[in-house]
């Protein structure tokens, strides 16, 4: 029997581009204080060793400072480490694993699984990793580091003690590639074919970044990343304990470590309430300080609740790692009637500029007919313009941008006024 930690997708050294300066810098810690954990779980579960299946690191150019502080998290796990490097840290000519630092800083219980040749991790268990050389391999490399080991070693019989073999993988399995033309795609039914046959018995793989379970096998798995990269994720911050005995299925238990969270929040607010509501769900949100939060919007508001949203997004926004709004599904628009406008006590020019705003801002329901017709107008008038005469040039609206910038224009102008007002 053997037991071991089965992690992958460290990413150290990964950058987001919604983090500010901050964040990023607490994000990029998690990252490293992610192994101390993962060195205490393996630790408290009494496990023979951790396998990290590939991108380790973010990127093979990392900083000094990076790496070091890796290498030094690493140094406090207390069982061996196998490291495999994945597409974003190859074994290419610039691969981290073979820099002077790494080289001399690297702990003697952490082991980079640089070949395809079966590495014995104990007495009757041994690794099959199929590391990467490049980022764009052109065959199979789970499959054909399988069928290499399998070839040159001993075929299990009822006189000899197989050794336990565990496959150390990284990539997408060809049952989840959405590219059916990819050739480096892991194929998953030889893996299935020879975990019942007995002649492998636990294929753990990196790549995914969600903890996933393949096949029917019970013996394929993706553990997942150990901190949340993307909002994409179904179950990140997890590892794997993994124990395997002779002639048993594997016993895989998930032990969530991730202490950062990514969220999407759909909502449709056309009022007041909506707005009370989404302040009341942001605020009971725990963990601000680690938690990403991504706004789908939907809906019209007028001038003051407008306003009143822009303020709540401000405020939530200085609390959380980071809170923005998912363009692609945003689309709050904003409607203001002359009331509105006149309580603000505008006066003079400001008050004929926020008329104005509020003529292009305001929502109205548009024929797609009469849409299509009007940006086909738009063109032919700027085909027809004399670019001879500056003086000719007039601005012709784009329907949907320049309202939303009208939108926020009105809704600022009127979060200044109600200011200079208090």
């Amino acid at each position: 029997m053997v037991r071991f930690l089965h992690t992958a997708d460290w990413q150290i050294g990964m950058t987001r581009r919604h983090l500010g300066g901050e964040a990023q810098a607490r994000f990029s810690a998690a990252r490293i204080d992610a192994i101390r954990r993962i060195g205490d779980l393996a630790r408290d579960q009494r496990c023979d060793f951790v396998v990290v299946c590939g991108d380790v690191f973010e990127t093979n150019q990392l900083s000094r400072q990076t790496v070091g502080r890796a290498l030094e998290a690493l140094a406090t796990v207390p069982v061996p480490v196998y490291l495999l490097p994945g597409n974003h840290d190859p074994l290419d000519p610039l691969t981290i694993y073979r820099s002077p630092q790494f080289v001399r800083d690297c702990p003697a219980h952490v082991h980079v699984l640089d070949s395809s040749e079966p590495v014995s991790v104990g007495d009757g268990v041994e690794l099959i990793p199929a590391p990467w050389s490049g980022k764009h391999p052109d065959h199979d490399l789970v499959g054909a580091s399988v069928t290499a080991a399998l070839a040159s070693g001993r075929m299990p019989t009822a006189a000899s003690a197989d050794p336990l073999r565990i496959v150390v993988g990284h990539g997408a399995v060809d049952l989840l590639d959405p590219d059916r033309h990819n050739r480096g795609a892991i194929a998953l039914e030889p893996l299935e074919t020879e975990l019942a046959a007995g002649r492998i018995h636990y294929v753990a793989l990196g790549d995914r970044h969600s903890r996933t379970s393949v096949g029917d096998s019970g013996a394929v798995w993706y553990s997942g990343a150990p901190e949340v990269t993307d909002h994409r994720e179904t179950q990140p911050g997890d590892v794997l304990i993994v124990e395997l005995t002779e002639g048993q299925r594997p016993e895989v238990t998930a032990h969530h470590i991730g202490t950062w969270t990514f969220r999407t929040i759909r909502r449709e607010v056309s009022g007041a309430r909506d707005v009370s509501a989404l302040a009341s769900e942001l605020s009971a949100i725990a963990d601000k300080d680690r938690t990403v939060v991504r706004l789908a919007l939907q809906g019209v508001l007028g001038v003051a609740d407008h306003a009143a949203l822009s303020d709540l997004l401000d405020e939530q926004g200085e609390v959380f790692a980071a809170l923005h709004q998912w363009d692609r599904h945003t689309n709050v628009s904003i409607s203001a009637d002359g009331a509105q406008l006149s309580d603000l006590q505008l006066g003079g020019f400001v008050s004929a500029a926020a008329e104005e705003m509020r003529d292009l801002a305001v929502t109205e329901e548009t024929p797609a007919g009469a849409r299509e017709l009007g940006d086909e107008q738009a063109d032919d008038d700027a085909s027809q313009h004399d670019d001879s005469n500056p003086l000719a040039w007039e601005f012709v609206p784009d329907a949907e941008d320049d309202q939303r910038s009208a939108a926020d224009a009105l809704s600022l102008l009127y979060r200044l006024a109600r200011e200079e007002a208090r």
